[in-house]
């Protein structure tokens, strides 16, 4: 029987909980971040745009009655992640949660990419993850407090999306897959969980832009859904593997992607 004083809404509570969204002016990172917030937690924005995407995120997360914090940086530079980390503590509290969504995209033949194209994503999507993780973990580690990380993936580290030349994107993600998993697995018994969510096609700003109609009709008809994913639909994958509704998940690469992997 399980214990009647478990309340499976609490599980999903982030009250308390203070948390560090790098990705956070647009699309999936800045969703997230709002969707941490309306569940309780005070948050961190972190994102290196130039308009006003974190001020829009922070309004929406005052609104909830929860605090937050603006930071602009780069994440793959280690001292600008530390330092946020730090700046995040000292005004919000120990850091427990963070959501690495900070990430680009772009396609070009593999025989005609030059290498800054490849090395400047493969920086961003890789290191930067890599970097992100390590400034965040190092903050949960010495305050003893543990945390859950995720980070934000693709469902192109799973398969090789048709008709899109982008063998550089697809191993970035592939690699943040792999490298969340094996995080999980240094600082399992250490309190830290990583785990990751890899989203299929979703109507971010990037992808619903007008050149881009017919390239969107191309990805809904390949989704078994018959649509791609709304920011809004991350939200809950995203609450689940940092809260304690998943205590007992961590190395997970969660698919959110309207099944297309099952074709």
């Amino acid at each position: 029987m399980p214990d009647p004083s478990l309340n499976t809404p609490a599980m999903f509570d982030l009250s308390g909980q203070v948390a560090l969204v790098t990705g956070a002016g647009s699309g999936i990172g800045q969703r997230i971040a709002m969707g941490l917030a309306q569940c309780g937690a005070d948050v961190a924005l972190l994102d290196r745009r130039g308009d006003d995407g974190l001020s829009q995120t922070a309004e929406f997360i005052a609104q909830t009655g929860r605090k937050s914090l603006q930071i602009a940086a780069d994440v793959t530079d280690a001292d600008a992640l530390a330092d946020a980390v730090s700046q995040t503590q000292e005004v919000l509290g120990p850091l427990t949660l963070a959501l690495n969504a900070a990430g680009v995209a772009n396609a070009n033949p593999c025989e005609k990419m030059g290498e800054e194209q490849y090395q400047t994503l493969m920086d961003i999507n890789m290191k930067g993850v890599w970097l992100s993780c390590q400034a965040e973990a190092r903050a949960m580690l010495d305050h003893g407090k543990g945390g859950a990380i995720v980070n934000i993936a693709s469902m192109s580290g799973v398969i090789v999306n048709k008709g899109l030349s982008q063998v550089h994107y697809n191993a970035s993600k592939a690699g943040v897959i792999h490298m969340s998993k094996s995080m999980a697995m240094e600082w399992v018994d250490r309190g830290i969980r990583v785990n990751s969510i890899s989203p299929g096609y979703t109507a971010t700003p990037m992808n619903t832009r007008p050149e881009m109609v017919h390239q969107t009709k191309e990805f809904e008809q390949q989704t078994p859904m018959q649509r791609m994913a709304h920011v809004n639909e991350m939200v809950g994958p995203a609450v689940f593997l940092l809260s304690d509704a998943a205590s007992y998940c961590t190395g997970v690469d969660l698919l959110v992607d309207g099944g297309f992997c099952c074709w």
